[in-house]
């Protein structure tokens, strides 16, 4: 079942300004997708219009089949999708209780229960859930992150550059985090700049250029693509790579 639908999505920042040009993906229930591609190509605005931040142009935006297009973020929320931005992500004032409260306001009364089970899953959390959230790792604030956007029990979630700023060992472990929760069957569209180590554990990949679909497809067989491999990925025997995107 196709769980998100973007047609021809024209958006940018400025009145003239066009970003994305038209531009199309899709993500089924349970797939986790990868977006892929130069600095500039669109990538993290792309989520950003999915996620309710822009307005789209024209084009279409439809998740379970009903449009969201143009609608505010907490109303998207509310119907599902959850997204974790690259940066300021979290409140690094408030304590990590405080930030997973936040992350819960649209059903007050599910927050003990959601936020219990952030805990179960991630420890490290539960043992700082008093302190603030500036003095947590790099690792552990992006884990609070995606904690507060579990908050919410998404069924499609949108993650941008979730390992920039990381360190090789936080960014596996992220990568392990993404990994278990797609296989719990959850639906995940991100945007990443270690292209190779997103590719290999996703379904299926799109590379955007220029605000522009060019390629898209089995993300192995993306990854295996000697073009893309030299361009994107670094080169045939890169085990990294990819850009931050703008």
């Amino acid at each position: 079942m196709t769980l998100l639908v973007a047609r021809d999505v024209v958006a940018g920042y400025g009145r003239h300004e066009e970003i994305l040009k038209g531009v199309g993906i899709a993500a089924a229930a349970r797939e986790l997708a990868v977006l892929i591609g130069p600095n500039g190509a669109g990538k993290s605005t792309l989520l950003k219009t999915i996620a309710g931040l822009l307005r789209p142009r024209s084009g279409t935006i439809a998740l379970d089949g009903a449009s969201i297009a143009g609608l505010p973020p907490r109303e998207i929320s509310r119907r599902g999708l959850a997204y974790v931005p690259q940066e300021a992500n979290v409140f690094p004032s408030l304590t990590v209780q405080e930030n997973l409260e936040i992350g819960g306001y649209l059903d007050r009364h599910a927050i003990a229960a959601r936020a219990a089970a952030v805990y179960e899953r991630f420890p490290a959390l539960a043992q700082r859930r008093r302190d603030a959230a500036r003095i947590l790792s790099g690792g552990q604030r992006q884990t609070l992150a995606v904690g507060m956007a579990l908050m919410v029990a998404p069924r499609l979630l949108l993650l941008d550059e979730p390992s920039a700023g990381l360190s090789p060992v936080a960014a596996a472990d992220l990568f392990g985090l993404i990994a278990t929760l797609h296989g719990e069957g959850m639906a995940i569209v991100m945007v990443e700049q270690n292209a190779a180590e997103a590719l290999a554990i996703a379904d299926r990949a799109y590379l955007l250029v220029d605000g522009r679909n060019a390629r898209d497809g089995d993300a192995r067989a993306l990854a295996a693509d000697p073009e893309i491999r030299q361009v994107f990925l670094g080169g045939a025997g890169a085990g990294g790579g990819g850009e931050v995107d703008g």
